[in-house]
């Protein structure tokens, strides 16, 4: 991955990082971050769900900033490092994850990789655990994890080393609402 940025802050003195590149947008980079911190607001699918499906995009896209990063909310709901360590390839024999978060992990995977991975067994498990409103839900999040890791690793905005950082679920900032 690429830790050299390939596209210079736009505030003054500051590193280029994902904040600061976007700064050279900041109507777009305001209503990104309005729309990150409005799904994870959301209740409509519990945090624990949601991050289950960033780390399997973590892991498959390789992005090393968000292979690292948990987000508190989720760590708060019970999503131990012992569960994140089996959202690998072979997540379907994991003692650890739960049906819903194996159902979750191939539609991840679907829309990562290949949709035809959510057909018999796999769409029917997906709308036996989720409702229409969370599939749909999911959906965006996936979409909005996988721009952002690509973005963060095309940029070359990831960090040269990165211990594991638990950080605050992001949240829709009132000036952007």
């Amino acid at each position: 991955m690429s830790t050299t940025p390939r596209v210079s802050s736009a505030l003054p003195g500051e590193p280029p990082h994902f904040g600061s590149v976007l700064a050279h947008q900041p109507d777009i980079a305001a209503s990104f971050f309005a729309l990150y911190g409005r799904f994870w607001g959301s209740d409509v699918l519990a945090a624990r769900i949601k991050e289950v499906a960033r780390m399997r995009n973590a892991r498959v896209t390789e992005c090393g900033f968000c292979r690292n990063v948990r987000f508190d909310k989720a760590v708060a709901q019970g999503l131990g490092e012992e569960v994140v360590d089996d959202i690998t390839d072979g997540y379907e024999t994991s003692d650890r994850l739960s049906d819903t978060e194996k159902a979750v992990l191939k539609f991840t995977d679907a829309l990562i990789h290949d949709p035809e991975l959510l057909t018999g067994d796999a769409k029917a498990a997906l709308q036996r655990h989720l409702t229409p409103a969370q599939i749909a839900e999911l959906g965006l999040g996936v979409t909005l994890f996988l721009a952002l890791a690509k973005a963060l690793i095309t940029l070359g905005l990831e960090p040269e080393t990165m211990d594991r950082t638990v950080l605050p679920t992001p949240a829709v900032l009132e000036a952007a609402e």
